[in-house]
């Protein structure tokens, strides 16, 4: 069997609540990793969603950690990009909890993920995200049990 336990660490993106209002992401910060992965892990919806009513979750980055800006369709892997960054849209029933993953190539030191709620969100739906880095320069990774 591979290792991969030494090659990488996990970070917060989005700490894990049950969410009716947009949280303040944490800066990822990529330095030292040459590639990551978000998990997405969203829990059975708290209100049925709509075009009004929806979570949209936007993945940004940034230089310097000040300036953020949405990404583009070059800089992820494995989800279709819409506008502003967006890369995983609630905007239908969401009955059953499930996991999305997705892939950050581009260029940048620092990513976020933000939830972004709209409408009216009177029960909140369970959220959490984790950011995997990847091909540390400094392996083996430290044990994070």
């Amino acid at each position: 069997m591979k290792d991969i336990h030494s090659a990488f660490k996990a970070v917060v993106a989005i700490a894990a609540a049950s969410l009716t209002a947009d949280p303040t992401p944490p800066a990822i910060d990529l330095r030292g990793y040459d590639a990551v992965e978000f998990y997405l892990a969203i829990g059975v919806g708290g209100i049925t969603f709509d075009a009004t009513n929806k979570i949209e979750f936007k993945l940004t980055h940034s230089d310097d950690n000040v300036t953020y800006e949405a990404v583009a369709q070059a800089d992820v892997l494995g989800v279709t990009v819409g506008s502003g960054g967006i890369v995983k849209a609630l905007v239908a029933a969401h009955a059953a909890a499930a996991v999305y993953r997705f892939g950050y190539k581009g260029g940048r030191r620092y990513t976020k993920l933000l939830p972004d709620f709209s409408g009216t969100h009177g029960t909140g739906t369970p959220i959490a995200a984790l950011a995997q880095l990847g091909y540390g320069h400094d392996n083996p990774q430290a044990n994070q049990a």
